[in-house]
């Protein structure tokens, strides 16, 4: 063998050697489809949860503007900052959007269309729609909030003008940062209100939530979120029914089940595997994202950030967190901590936002899962 062939013949031995160490070290699976291998480190994806954006009157008055229009900016602006450090955030909007002047309130909420725009200023991604108010102004109400959404990019699920919708978006299936997500979004009744002819809302029937379960795809699916509406209001632990349906869930392997309606913040619970890694939570609810409810527990809400590890061929891995957020008037401002312990604010304001604060912290104490952020 010549000297260069030698040399050829080392050199092959040397890239063989370092391939092979690198492929051992780095846990190389050379089966995926569409690449010659991928690297089995742990991808990260993180989720944020809101509770419900609800619009009493003196919410929508205290929008408006001196030329006549609406601007939400200033309510949601303390969010904002959650808000862009998730992957995807996903929130409860309890009201309809109208095309019409003529808004209204508690019972028949009809918003301005403007509070869309301000929600995806602040980076909101994903809107669930199926509530016991989604039905308030009938199918124009369903058509005027889903196009609305639709023409800023902010996806939904829950509630649909047709059957079309309904096998496209449900379940509405997302990537954040390489990971798979799939949402079911369910409600226990609306109001007694009609659906509207034609268009579907999805409520709360365990036959149909065993099937929309099964048709998710979980080779190609890393985590299922089942977002609820449900429970008794103002009541602040959950009911067996909110108990049996987390269960039902978490038994057909969805990894997240979320609750709104209430109106007040209910436990959260995790749970492990025999690693003690978080599989699977259950928040029972988030409370009032903003409201113009002033009672104690009704003044807030809570904001969940759910931080989500995969390790190919392994289940997730979540770290959960939660972030108590107040709501000052007159300018219904959502204040997380960061922003109102230090706050310039009115004595009586300072003694309801650490009551919140407070109430809050005692509530989810005896979860040491769940940390502060």
């Amino acid at each position: 063998m010549k000297y260069p062939l030698k040399k050829a013949f080392c050199i092959l031995c040397i890239i063989i050697i370092a391939t092979t160490w690198y492929i051992i070290y780095n846990q190389v699976n050379f089966n995926d489809i569409g690449s010659f291998y991928t690297l089995r480190k742990p991808i990260h994806a993180r989720l944020v949860f809101a509770g419900d954006l609800m619009q009493h009157i003196p919410q929508v008055n205290a929008a408006r503007t001196n030329m006549g229009g609406y601007d939400y900016t200033s309510s949601f602006q303390g969010l904002k900052e959650i808000v862009e450090q998730a992957d995807i955030a996903i929130f409860n909007l309890e009201t309809t959007l109208t095309p019409k002047n003529h808004y209204t309130g508690y019972p028949l909420f009809r918003s301005p269309a403007q509070l869309a725009d301000a929600i995806k200023n602040i980076g909101i991604d994903i809107a669930v729609l199926a509530n016991n108010h989604i039905c308030d102004n009938g199918r124009i109400g369903i058509e005027f909030t889903t196009s609305r959404l639709d023409s800023l990019a902010i996806a939904y699920t829950g509630a649909f003008i047709d059957s079309l919708q309904y096998q496209q978006l449900n379940p509405l299936n997302f990537t954040a940062n390489g990971l798979h997500f799939a949402l079911l979004n369910y409600t226990y009744d609306t109001n007694g209100m009609p659906v509207p002819k034609g268009t579907i809302v999805n409520l709360i029937d365990t036959t149909v939530i065993e099937h929309d379960l099964q048709k998710i795809d979980r080779t190609k699916t890393d985590c299922v979120i089942v977002f609820f509406h449900w429970g008794d209001e103002y009541v602040r632990q959950p009911n067996k029914k909110q108990q049996m349906l987390a269960d039902f869930c978490h038994k057909r392997n969805v990894e997240i089940v979320m609750g709104s309606h209430p109106h007040v913040i209910q436990p959260v619970e995790a749970f492990y595997d025999e690693d003690s890694i978080i599989r699977s939570v259950t928040v029972y609810s988030l409370g009032n994202l903003v409201s113009n409810q002033r009672e104690r527990y009704r003044n807030g809400g809570l904001v969940i950030t759910l931080d989500i590890e995969k390790t190919k061929n392994n289940p997730i891995r979540i770290n959960p967190y939660y972030t108590p957020v107040w709501v000052q008037l007159p300018g219904y401002r959502i204040i997380p901590p960061t922003i109102g312990d230090t706050l310039s604010i009115s004595e009586t304001q300072r003694i309801s936002y650490q009551q919140f604060l407070d109430d809050t912290r005692k509530l989810l104490k005896h979860n040491e899962v769940f940390k502060e952020r």
